[in-house]
């Protein structure tokens, strides 16, 4: 697929994966929209010709909102990526604060199912789009410490899933990316066992975009660190 002036909304994307999927999407000359709860970071993309929108992604009203002002200024829609998501480092289940993993799963799953409902009422006007759930390979097999975190991105995942049922037979697609650990901000509070091996942001993102230029992307895309060589 030839990228060139599609139109993409990024959600969480000031930093980490997202931050590194817009700027690597702006070098394909699309027309890249990040949003995100912080304004003064919404500031460093303005050089970069990125249009950078407040909003919260808990906020289903602060969505649609966001999407106006995309439609009003480049008329349609073509990708949507849900982005946004927090952690918790890992504790045993008796310790996790489940107040915080309230928050986390409102963001993690909550934050998706708006983005992607606010981008598929659109998309189904339009008769066209993908929507794209950057999920984790968290989704795929549960972890020692990481319950909170795991239960949000196994619960993304079986919502993509039902949604990937609802769009059969349209121009709509929806696309779930499963990445390993990544060296991002993400882990700020408490790095994991590990994290010096964890992926460059950059390196995944372009492997998301190769995906989606390619002829037949690939629905579920699974992006683990790679193989040392010997």
């Amino acid at each position: 697929m030839d990228l060139k002036n599609k139109v993409i909304v990024i959600t969480g994307g000031t930093k980490g994966l997202g931050k590194a999927l817009a700027l690597s999407f702006k070098k394909e000359d699309v027309n890249v929209v990040v949003c995100a709860r912080n304004e003064e970071e919404l500031k460093i993309f303005q050089k970069e010709g990125i249009l950078g929108i407040k909003a919260d992604v808990t906020k289903e009203n602060d969505l649609n909102n966001l999407l106006k002002i995309v439609i009003k200024k480049f008329g349609q829609l073509d990708f949507w990526i849900n982005n946004a998501g927090i952690w918790l480092p890992h504790l045993p289940i008796e310790e996790v604060d489940w107040k915080r993993a309230h928050d986390l799963i409102e963001v993690n799953l909550f934050g998706t199912v708006y983005g992607s409902r606010v981008a598929l009422i659109q998309m189904r006007k339009q008769n066209f789009g993908s929507i794209i759930n950057i999920i984790s390979t968290s989704a795929l097999e549960g972890r020692s410490g990481g319950s909170a975190y795991c239960a949000s991105k196994y619960a993304v995942r079986g919502f993509t899933e039902s949604l990937k049922k609802e769009v059969e037979g349209t121009n709509i697609k929806v696309i779930s990316i499963y990445p390993g650990g990544m060296q991002t901000n993400f882990f700020d509070e408490k790095k994991p066992e590990g994290y010096n091996e964890y992926m460059n942001p950059d390196f995944v993102a372009d492997i998301i975009i190769e995906n989606l230029k390619s002829d037949n992307p690939e629905i579920d895309l699974v992006i683990k660190r790679p193989v040392k060589q010997s």
